[in-house]
């Protein structure tokens, strides 16, 4: 007889996704792509809006956008250095979801392995 997966885990699971939705949205798209491996480039220093657009065929209002759905995925922090406004990579931080979403799908797929 075939045992059943822990539905607690995927509602567990499911609850995970909705919590890593906006990360998935934000790094789904190639332009916020890019800008994360121009971020990582400058690491703690980071880079302001014009840096951005400097290194971009996008304006400086097309980027703000973009950091925006970056910032509030938690992907990025914006760092004031005297009037101006770098953004900075925040990884760490946001990576957490992600990882308790990835373990709680390996521990499905280990339940499905050991009932097979």
């Amino acid at each position: 007889m075939e045992k059943e997966i822990d539905q607690k885990k995927i509602e567990q699971a499911l609850e995970e996704f909705k919590t890593c939705s906006p990360i998935f949205i934000a790094l789904g798209d190639t332009t916020r792509q890019k800008i994360c491996l121009d971020l990582a480039s400058r690491g703690l220093e980071g880079l302001n809006v014009a840096d951005l657009a400097g290194r971009s065929i996008l304006s400086r209002p097309a980027i703000s956008h973009h950091l925006k759905v970056l910032k509030d995925a938690g992907i990025v922090e914006p760092i004031k250095k005297g009037t101006q406004i770098f953004y900075r990579l925040k990884l760490k931080d946001s990576l957490v979801p992600m990882k308790k979403l990835f373990d709680t799908v390996e521990e499905i797929l280990e339940e499905e392995e050991i009932q097979s």
